[in-house]
């Protein structure tokens, strides 16, 4: 499909991943607000069933990376192969992911009568949840290329939405795993927020993730790039989508 077309459904998808996560921590927040514990739950179970559903509606188009990390391991993996992003749709699936989940953070907001923009004051900082950052994103990434190369892909939007849903609990830094989504969540000063000062460091940690998971995946799925198409699930060509 053309990249115009897989951009905007990255945007979109980007954009309602995020307002999942910011409402439902805004929500949560009005609804319990005396028990913190309850009030991950509740962002968990929205942001793990919203994950899914937007992996279905958009898979189709994009493949519903929703993920700068993914995109990029994707390209990297499936450059020898020739599958996967080019570089220039790399570009344009990471802009259109980072401009979403900044639009999806200021929807969000607006939905709840709060400005649509605010900078978070909630710092997350230190080598703690730095590590966790490490942890989330690498195995979400392996996941992901797991399914793939193993003919499993349909599997995604149920396993992508589990494994996040579970690494809010099992992180410290409750799984933010997708450089975008951190960005996006400076925009909001609300219960899924991030002090800008401390974006960096997750963007950084994020990173780290993707190259550990490109590792991991060298070892245990060698031939993973000739499955790049499928990622996160297989999307046809204009040609088979006008059929």
């Amino acid at each position: 499909m053309s990249l115009a077309r897989r951009a905007s459904a990255e945007f979109a998808g980007t954009a309602l991943l995020v307002a999942a996560v910011v409402g439902s921590g805004i929500a949560a927040t009005r609804l319990s607000p005396t028990d913190v514990g309850l009030q991950l739950l509740e962002n968990a179970i929205a942001t793990a069933l919203a994950l899914g559903a937007l992996i279905l509606a958009f898979g189709p188009v994009s493949g519903a990376h929703f993920n700068p990390v993914v995109s990029a391991v994707d390209w990297w993996l499936g450059r020898r192969a020739g599958t996967g992003l080019t570089v220039r749709d790399l570009a344009g699936y990471a802009a259109a992911q980072v401009t979403g989940a900044i639009a999806g953070a200021a929807l969000a907001d607006l939905m709840f009568g709060l400005p649509a923009v605010a900078w978070s004051g909630t710092d997350r900082t230190g080598g703690n949840l730095w590590l966790a950052e490490v942890v989330a994103t690498a195995g979400l990434v392996v996941l992901i290329f797991a399914l793939a190369r193993s003919g499993r892909a349909t599997a995604a939007p149920a396993a992508v939405g589990a494994y996040i849903g579970a690494a809010y609990w099992f992180t410290s830094s409750t799984s933010f795993a997708n450089p975008a989504v951190t960005v996006g969540r400076a925009f909001t000063d609300t219960f899924a927020g991030i002090a800008p000062a401390s974006v960096p460091g997750f963007v950084a940690a994020q990173v780290v993730g993707g190259l550990v998971a490109v590792a991991a995946l060298a070892v245990w799925y060698p031939q993973v790039g000739r499955s790049a198409d499928a990622v996160v699930v297989p999307h046809p060509t204009e040609e088979t989508a006008l059929r």
